[in-house]
């Protein structure tokens, strides 16, 4: 087994607590250099491993995702196989994930679970890769697969880790994603009644129904597929089939 695989956030955790708090707590004029000392550490040289890393967290810790990551690329670099690797793996991720560079991070994510299946760190892993998803989900009348993968991404981490800390938040976004693509089906269904598509909008609100059936939109699609099945399409202007009452996606989505 590799020095990589070796490493633990368990055996880690207080060391790299400290190397955070040196780096983000004020030093009242002293150097980091004595701070170290007064931890019983030896400070890093320049551009080693554990400098990169404490580098990375430093800005990382103060939002300034871009220098985070490019401290934590030059670490998986130079040192591939240093102790700090791991770290820099998923740091990397979470740094892009902050930039909204969704693509770059979902593929980190999953190398990273590649690589170690078994770290401690794999439940959160996975719920980054489904907000990777989900943070993607755009209006109710634009492509919808961001959406169906979030679902199915979040539902992988209920299905791998129901008692994880992130249960609870993901079985939200779940709900919050169906409703999205519940939407998404009433406003298709409603373009199909103002172009005289009664046939296809009832195949719609019936899918709707069937899929999405605790939906906030559901009795609205019941009471228009009650419509068209009687023969009773609603009369609107030429605007007013545009279905007014939809939530916009903000509302849609749980608090963060």
């Amino acid at each position: 087994m590799s020095v990589v695989e070796r490493f633990s956030f368990k055996h880690k955790h207080l060391f790299i607590c400290l190397l955070a708090l040196l780096v983000t707590v004020p030093l009242a004029g002293c150097s980091k250099e004595k701070v170290y000392s007064a931890l019983g550490f030896r400070a890093p040289a320049p551009d080693s491993a554990e400098s990169l890393a404490v580098k990375g967290l430093d800005y990382y810790s103060r939002a300034k995702y871009e220098k985070a990551r490019r401290s934590f690329e030059t670490l998986l670099n130079q040192y591939p196989f240093s102790e700090y690797s791991l770290l820099a793996e998923l740091k990397t991720a979470d740094s892009n994930f902050y930039l909204k560079n969704y693509e770059e991070a979902l593929l980190q994510y999953k190398d990273f679970e590649e690589r170690h299946p078994t770290n401690e760190a794999i439940p959160y892993v996975l719920f980054q890769m489904a907000m990777c998803y989900y943070n993607q989900i755009d209006t109710v009348d634009r492509d919808t697969s961001t959406a169906t993968n979030a679902i199915y991404a979040f539902s992988r981490l209920l299905r791998a880790f129901p008692n994880s800390p992130y249960s609870e938040e993901a079985g939200a976004r779940i709900s919050a994603a169906q409703n999205f693509l519940a939407n998404h089906e009433y406003y298709v269904a409603n373009f199909y009644t103002r172009t005289y598509g009664y046939e296809e909008a009832k195949a719609r609100l019936e899918y709707l129904l069937r899929q999405y059936p605790d939906t906030a939109i559901a009795p609205q699609a019941e009471m228009l597929l009650g419509d068209l099945r009687n023969d009773n399409p609603p009369g609107r202007t030429l605007f007013g089939w545009l279905p007014k009452s939809l939530p916009d996606w903000e509302d849609l989505t749980p608090d963060d």
